[in-house]
């Protein structure tokens, strides 16, 4: 069913269900907003987008407000104008007027609106009282200076993300947004995943700052700096220098790294690979015994690539955890590799190495500093920067982004297939797998159109497939006629469906992938602002196409892993693999973990 009504004399036909400001938009008329955020339940609390409407007695947000037959709106009038200029002016008034330091300048709603608006002067003196930074975890900093409570950042941790660790504290003039019963994030249950920073539309919430650490690094003589970069990074870092949403820029990237002074430019694509060989066999040998040996296993196995995923079940499902693959995320298998088959291979002491990461997910921060990733004997990864860091770092050192030729990643550590780049969508990593799974059991390519597997694309949040596994190898004739039941899952509340099926013994799953952040990685926490799901899905399409047009599709035709386990490891869960490249987790009570104690 559709409803006409007019919007300032405009005559608009939308569904029932929406709001003013949707209808606005179908007339291509602009209402200012601050609190709404497309795909997320707005909580109208801002009042910067009251509008007129015909009999009401008072001004109406337009984004919660239904439309309805016949209603007049009036969204220029004089009283709504006043009024939204009044709604602004007066958050203006609590907030710092840093701008210049602030890490949101020029990228600030806040900032937009009164630029739009033509406020130029604050009538009202400034009613802000200071209160110190919350810089108490290695990920995300809280800066409750500028805190507008538009309580976007509680929305998107309680109904997208389902943890609830922001909600909102007192109230009236005393109203705060709080980390749980604390007030620091470390005391509070907090999975850093960043969505909160993604979605803040001031500089309230932000990821905590590497670049100075990466200059330093970058600038000191006696150290070897590597980089690595992740998949999603290449479907994302054009949009920090205006660039459509889905643009790939991989060479450009790469050049960029050189020109900063790194002294190798790698990839995580190619640990992507290699956490694909130590999964899959992880996977089989499970499936193993509990098949053939009948021995108690923990299925089904779920994914262990994305931190703030790990963070989620260490909380939420302890339980679960011997369900967890024991690999660690292609990030931190980079790491260990770097300061040890690199290091080796290169002639560098370890000791001078140092490894940065490029990732669109602050969580990875967080995982950096577990005191579980220093299986090279060193730190695994020293430093990581956000997908939004390196677009600064780039800007700061006058690079014109736009103008670079296009580079290639080193070798040995810079060799992948599309099989990795996927790993950057949800769904992903599971398509990924089977692609290896299904031509190691069967001895042929996976049978589906361009190797995809279809029912897990997409943004639906819990998507399922089953493969058959047919005329097996010899090694693997226990799974003659097995039908392999996979499920993804993508945004913890999503997650938290699937792990309840699990726990209570409703699924039938073997393998469940799930990433932490809505869309996968290119949904990360760190990625460039903002990301909607039309903006997900041009970063997803990309990342297909960037896939399809490599001439290695399947992690375990890269010439380079077989390279590493003939030279370095051995074979798959060997026992140098299972020192470097497995790790083990527990249950957690607090975001505090001995590395930020220390601090």
């Amino acid at each position: 069913m559709t409803i006409e009504l007019t919007i300032d004399r405009q005559p608009v036909s939308v569904p029932e269900d929406a709001t003013i400001l949707d209808a606005a938009k179908a007339a291509g008329i602009i209402i200012p907003t601050l609190c709404y955020m497309p795909d997320i339940a707005s909580p109208g609390s801002c009042r910067v987008c009251l509008v007129e409407i015909e009999g009401a007695r008072t001004l109406q947000p337009a984004c919660v407000t239904k439309v309805a037959p016949g209603m007049v709106v009036r969204t220029n009038s004089k009283q709504a104008r006043e009024a939204r200029r009044l709604s602004v002016e007066l958050l203006l008034a609590n907030h710092p007027w840093d701008c210049n330091a602030c890490v949101r300048n020029g990228q600030c709603e806040l900032q937009d609106l009164a630029q739009t608006m033509g406020i130029t002067d604050v009538r009202f003196p400034y009613a802000g009282e200071e209160v110190p930074l919350d810089t108490s975890t290695p990920a995300l900093v809280r800066d409750m200076n500028k805190c507008i409570l538009c309580r976007r950042c509680i929305g998107v941790c309680q109904d997208v993300q389902g943890v609830s660790t922001l909600a909102p504290r007192a109230r009236g003039f005393d109203t705060v947004v709080g980390a749980g019963v604390g007030d620091n994030l470390c005391e509070a249950v907090c999975v850093q995943c960043g969505q909160c920073s993604a979605i803040c539309p001031v500089g309230a919430i932000y990821e905590k700052d590497a670049i100075e650490d990466v200059w330093a690094a970058l600038d000191n003589p006696k150290k070897h700096v590597v980089v690595q970069t992740a998949p999603a990074i290449r479907a994302a870092l054009g949009e920090c220098f205006g660039l459509e949403p889905g643009t790939c820029v991989t060479g450009k990237m790469v050049t960029a790294l050189r020109r900063l002074g790194f002294d190798k430019v790698f990839d995580t694509n190619f640990t992507a690979d290699l956490t694909i060989i130590e999964e899959g066999h992880e996977l089989l040998t499970r499936l193993k015994k509990a098949l053939v040996d009948k021995e108690p296993v923990a299925l089904p196995m779920f994914t262990s690539c994305s931190p703030g995923w790990i963070n989620y079940m260490e909380f939420f499902f302890p339980d679960l955890i011997p369900n967890l693959s024991s690999c660690k995320s292609p990030q931190q298998m980079f790491g260990a590799l770097a300061k040890t088959y690199y290091a080796q291979k290169a002639g560098v002491d370890p000791a001078d190495i140092v490894v940065v990461s490029v990732m669109p997910c602050t969580a990875k921060k967080f995982e950096a500093e577990r005191p579980e990733m220093h299986g090279s004997g060193y730190q695994d990864v020293d430093y990581v920067l956000t997908t939004r860091e390196l677009g600064r770092m780039i800007q700061e050192a006058g690079i014109d982004f736009m103008a670079l030729p296009d580079g290639e990643q080193d070798t040995p550590m810079g060799m992948s297939t599309g099989a990795a780049d996927i790993f950057a969508n949800t769904g992903g990593v599971m398509e990924a797998a089977l692609r290896t799974v299904y031509e190691v059991v069967t001895g042929r390519e996976l049978p589906t159109e361009k190797l995809h597997v279809t029912p897990i694309h997409g943004l639906e949040g819990v998507k399922e497939a089953a493969l058959t596994f047919e005329n097996c190898v010899p090694d693997w004739k226990f799974l003659e006629g097995v039908t392999a039941k996979v499920a993804v899952a993508h945004g913890l509340a999503n997650a938290q469906r699937v792990c309840d099926k699990v726990a209570k013994g409703e699924a039938d799953y073997h393998f469940i992938e799930v990433m932490c952040c809505p869309g996968g990685c290119i949904g990360g926490g760190g990625q460039p602002r903002m990301t909607t799901n039309n903006v997900r899905n041009a970063r997803i399409k990309a990342i297909y196409a960037e896939d399809e047009g490599r001439p290695m599709r399947k992690s375990h035709t890269n010439p380079a892993i077989e390279e590493i386990y003939r030279d370095f490891l051995g074979e798959p869960l060997g026992e140098i693999s299972h020192r470097l490249l497995h790790t083990h987790y527990e249950k957690k009570e607090s975001s505090l973990t001995p590395a930020t104690q220390a601090k």
